[in-house]
């Protein structure tokens, strides 16, 4: 038998070793990340070595596909669907990645054949500190199921150092303490230095004319440096691997020697201090100043980078600039992302020569934006004071947006300064304030809510207004979870007899999850239903104990 077993693992060391699907290669892959990734061996190796090499084995099959997937969208020049979001609610890759791969069972054996438990090593990973609530759970849903539909897309978002915080019970009350979730590293992702984006802030604006046509120069400005890493984002069945990528600050010069050898240690590291900052924290709090100028550079931050990079893609391809539309959708998730609108236009202002109306007809082809709230009072604004002081540039062009888009409000509601008022981008007053999602709506093609009657409200109440002047951008989204995380892998139990009872094509089309109905009243299916949630009691009681005895 150990003759056999040995034959067959060298057989698999000849057919690709590092992509094998079958047992035999999973364990001879994990083995060999023990020993050549992490330097350690079945002795010395700790439960955290155990689990990355793991993460390394399941990457190893991830990373061939993930390379194929990139080389089809490539010769087939795909249109491809970015998605912008401040979160991804992703939680812990090993178990989800599996799954997808169809690598869960095999990976069950290979591990029980070295003597380890599956269960136990994935219990090491912690959770993404990526996002926090609704807003990123669908981002995430989304990206699965894209890539599940086999659908090319990228998603782009921030790489925090700390999520929003880990809640602690201290003798009864709620203690919160730093997400610190990248202390340990991130097997998942990969650093792409090559692709470094400088991001500019503050600084002025000097105008000219050249050619009898105005120009901008946007000059004596901060520079940031957006750094990507990649993570895969694999579909169910594991044809098609997208990948979510995600910005990091640096200084453009990591330490000031000169200061140094002055004696100022402080000031040698404070332009890495601060530029380090953008994306320390999600969510950093927003009741004083200096974090809502946090925030408001956060979010730039994160756009810069993004459309830089969708933009190289595009020009890569030597196309004309009005061919953006159909080689790219930008979508914005929430209004966080909303400063896409005039980076967009001033990239193909100031930087491309494109004259305003053809620049404006291709952000709006470009761009869509869904709307997450029904609040008045929770849509973002930021204050123009604010605005003018870390991007003057682009509130000329919000304000140029804003007066174009009036004369043409003027003619849907002649008179009406009331109503005219409601739908500007600029909110008078006391501190005048940039409305975001008003400056999402007109500076996109489409707005959408995230249910039914969400988006009924949305158009008969919250922007009412802009429903009658732009009728045909209203639409609806549902926002659906993707069933293979929050069923399929939240609840295998559940899930393996609802494939027993109607097949396992639920997986990928929940609509067929009606074929229960008929079980509803069978005795031997609800028994064995009683059997899963009883025993998901028990798991959870036994989780109890050992969290908290």
């Amino acid at each position: 038998m150990a003759q056999s077993r040995s034959k067959r693992v060298a057989e698999a060391r000849n057919v690709w070793p590092r992509e094998g699907h079958d047992p035999d290669s999973l364990a001879w892959g994990f083995a060999e990340h023990l020993k050549y990734s992490l330097g350690v061996d079945s002795y010395t190796s700790t439960q955290h070595d155990r689990y990355l090499s793991l993460a390394y084995t399941i990457r190893d099959r991830l990373i061939h596909q993930w390379i194929r997937t990139q080389q089809t969208h490539h010769k087939q020049k795909v249109k491809r669907a970015y998605y912008l979001s401040l979160e991804f609610l992703i939680g812990r890759s090993m178990g989800m990645n599996a799954i997808n791969l169809r690598l869960d069972a095999a990976l069950q054996q290979a591990l029980d054949s070295l003597g380890y438990s599956w269960d136990e090593i994935r219990e090491e990973e912690v959770d993404a500190g990526l996002g926090n609530g609704g807003l990123g759970r669908l981002a995430a849903c989304f990206m699965e199921s894209l890539a599940t539909l086999d659908l090319p897309a990228f998603g782009y978002g921030l790489r925090y150092d700390y999520g929003i915080f880990r809640q602690a019970i201290d003798h009864g009350y709620q203690v919160e303490q730093p997400d610190d979730w990248l202390r340990r590293g991130n097997p998942w992702e990969i650093e792409r230095p090559d692709r470094a984006p400088e991001v500019h802030f503050g600084g002025r604006v000097e105008l000219f004319s050249e050619r009898g046509r105005l120009q901008a120069h946007w000059v004596d400005t901060e520079t940031v440096i957006g750094i990507a890493y990649d993570m895969p984002v694999v579909g169910y069945g594991g044809s098609t691997v997208n990948t979510l990528r995600l910005w990091s600050a640096r200084a453009p010069e990591e330490f000031g020697f000169s200061e140094f050898n002055q004696g100022d240690y402080m000031q040698a590291v404070r332009s890495k201090v601060n530029a380090e900052n953008l994306t320390k924290v999600l969510y950093p709090n927003d009741r004083l100043y200096l974090g809502k100028e946090l925030r408001l550079r956060q979010q730039y931050f994160f756009v810069a980078c993004s459309l830089w990079d969708i933009l190289r893609r595009f020009k890569a391809e030597s196309l004309p600039w009005d061919k953006l539309p159909e080689m790219a959708a930008v979508q914005l998730n929430d209004t966080h992302p909303s400063l896409a609108v005039p980076e967009l236009m001033r990239v193909l202002l100031d930087q491309e020569g494109l004259e305003w109306d053809s620049a404006w007809e291709i952000t709006v082809a470009t761009l869509a934006y869904t709307n997450h709230t029904l609040m008045p009072e929770a849509l973002e604004k930021w204050p123009v004071a604010m605005l003018e002081a870390l991007l003057p540039r682009h509130l000329q062009i919000i304000y140029e947006i804003n007066r174009r888009f009036l004369v043409r409000a003027a003619v849907c509601f002649p008179g009406d300064i009331a109503r005219l008022q409601n739908v500007s981008v600029i909110e008078e007053g006391a501190e005048k304030q940039v409305r975001m999602a008003n400056l999402a709506i007109i500076g996109s093609h489409s707005t959408n809510g995230v249910a039914e009657l969400h988006t009924k409200l949305l158009q008969q109440r919250v922007v009412a207004d802009f429903a009658l002047i732009f009728p045909e951008r209203f639409n609806n989204k549902t926002n659906g979870i993707t069933q293979r995380r929050w069923l399929l892998k939240a609840n295998p139990r559940l899930a393996a007899l609802i494939s027993e009872a109607i097949g396992d094509g639920w997986i990928t089309d929940f609509a067929q999850i009606e074929k229960l109905k008929p079980y509803a009243g069978d005795p031997a299916f609800l028994e064995s239903f009683g059997r899963v949630k009883q025993q998901a009691k028990l798991d959870l009681s036994g989780y109890l104990e050992r969290l908290h005895g």
